[in-house]
């Protein structure tokens, strides 16, 4: 599956950016696109990795590492090869609901703790809502990697005695199964909302509107009436043509279809060619003055 990292053109420009060296804003650029990047911006990364896809040697990945990490753009934790992009979420948040339930699972999955307390208080620090989330209690997790076992370090067998034998290699396969289905999935609706950006970037709705692309991105999860990527890129199509590329003009024709119960593009082009061989009657958008 593809998936993609969005680079602002203003990367170019940046002040901290004019100031690196070739070799730093190469690895500057692979931090922040590497195979193994996450949208919480915390991610594992050996250094055997950075050295197979970089082509530098141990030395002087370790040089750059730490160069960044001198910088105050990365920390890295030795212990558990994880990195995390400290102004990642700065210039990467999208509050929609599918991406946030992909951020919940990437951050159940960091293993450094103090990553997630200091991811929580970014989001904190520039206002995203996070009470969505559901992140164990990151006390209660550190108390228990600390606390002793009372029998000696034996674990509680977890099935009652008369519960049927359990194939342990069974098991472990149909949930390796079930994980990679997961991914998959949450693959598949990252390159949904990846799509949606990218034409709305590419089109002129406004590249650094972000409010205005997480309130398109809402329709894709509306707990009613959710509409497929599909509606939505040829809802801001009929917007391009007519040159009226603002969020509620593009809001408006999908409230229209959500009203006339036409749920596929093969359905709005159905009703539109019927209107064409007879019904002069067009369809009105009811778009406002008011612009994101």
């Amino acid at each position: 599956m593809a998936r993609y990292r969005q680079i602002y053109i203003e990367f170019w420009q940046d002040g901290f950016v004019l100031d690196l060296t070739p070799e730093e804003k190469y690895f500057y650029i692979y931090l922040m696109t590497n195979s193994k990047t996450t949208q919480c911006g915390i991610y594992e990364l050996p250094k055997r990795i950075i050295e197979t896809e970089t082509g530098y040697n141990r030395e002087t990945v370790e040089k750059l590492l730490q160069r960044f990490v001198e910088y105050g753009k990365i920390a890295y934790h030795e212990p558990t090869k994880e990195i995390m992009i400290l102004n990642w979420i700065k210039y990467n948040w999208i509050n929609s609901v599918k991406v946030l339930s992909l951020i919940n699972k990437e951050l159940n999955e960091v293993k450094n703790i103090e990553f997630i307390k200091l991811f929580i208080q970014n989001c904190k620090d520039y206002g995203y809502r996070i009470d969505t989330l559901s992140i164990p209690h990151l006390d209660e997790v550190e108390e228990k990697k600390q606390k002793p076992s009372n029998d000696g370090g034996s674990m509680p067998y977890q099935y009652p005695m008369d519960s049927p034998s359990i194939d342990l290699g069974e098991e472990r396969e149909l949930e390796r199964e079930r994980e990679e289905e997961r991914e998959e999935e949450q693959e598949r609706e990252q390159e949904v909302v990846q799509e949606v950006i990218q034409f709305w970037d590419d089109n002129g709705f406004g590249y650094n509107n972000i409010e205005g692309k997480t309130q398109l991105l809402s329709w894709l999860d509306d707990s009613q009436f959710p509409k497929p990527k599909e509606m939505i890129l040829k809802a801001m199509n009929i917007a391009c043509s007519s040159n009226k590329r603002y969020l509620k003009y593009v809001e408006g024709i999908l409230r229209n279809w959500e009203n006339e119960s036409l749920l596929t593009v093969s359905e709005v082009e159905q009703r539109e060619v019927s209107r064409r061989n007879g019904q002069p009657k067009k369809m009105n958008y009811n778009p406002t003055k008011d612009r994101f």
